[in-house]
């Protein structure tokens, strides 16, 4: 009967994973790397879930960390600390890395330089919103816009789109969208001026 893989990693020890560090730096040592990959992929992978609450972000924190391991382990010394500190350090710059990037995304997608939205609001519910004229003046400054820049504003602010749903739905980039956006933003507020801020 196979002795199960959790009790084989509770066997190993540090001049076992420091002999495939090191046959992993100077030789690409694929099956090195696929024994230190099964004994540190798990422990990674919990750590991912406590720090991201998210399975497939975790799973991204495995592949991240392990990918480095592969492409550094020549500079690990094993005179200068144990592999599993080592490797744990590649591990949390990662995690590091992450959150800044999930941090980031989220100023970015909480902090856009947009149309004011209580004013929208406003608009959306006040009768005069409805006014005939307002639209038609509104139509008029927003056939002014390039189409690229119409089709941005119109799935915005008249059919209530996310950035992220529209940029799916037109097949852009994110941040095509969101450049359009300003563009369109900035033209709109020179033609219609100081009356309509």
């Amino acid at each position: 009967m196979p002795v199960p893989l959790e009790t084989k990693a509770k066997e190993i020890n540090h001049s076992e994973l420091a002999a495939w560090l090191e046959a992993i730096g100077s030789r690409r040592d694929k099956v090195a790397f696929a024994q230190l990959f099964r004994f540190f992929a798990p422990k990674i992978k919990n750590f991912g879930r406590l720090q991201f609450k998210n399975e497939a972000e975790a799973m991204e924190l495995v592949q991240e960390t392990m990918t480095n391991v592969w492409r550094k382990a020549h500079l690990y010394q094993a005179d200068k600390g144990a592999p599993t500190t080592w490797i744990y350090t590649v591990m949390r710059n990662m995690s590091f890395d992450m959150l800044r990037k999930i941090q980031t995304y989220r100023e970015e997608t909480l902090s856009e330089d947009i149309w004011p939205l209580e004013q929208t609001a406003q608009l959306a519910d006040d009768e005069d919103f409805n006014d005939h004229l307002l639209i038609q003046h509104l139509n008029t400054h927003l056939a002014t816009l390039p189409e690229n820049q119409q089709q941005i504003v119109i799935g915005i602010y008249i059919k209530q789109l996310s950035h992220e749903e529209l940029a799916q739905k037109l097949d852009l980039p994110l941040g095509t969208v969101k450049s359009r956006l300003r563009l369109a933003l900035a033209r709109l507020r020179l033609q219609m001026g100081e009356h309509n801020d």
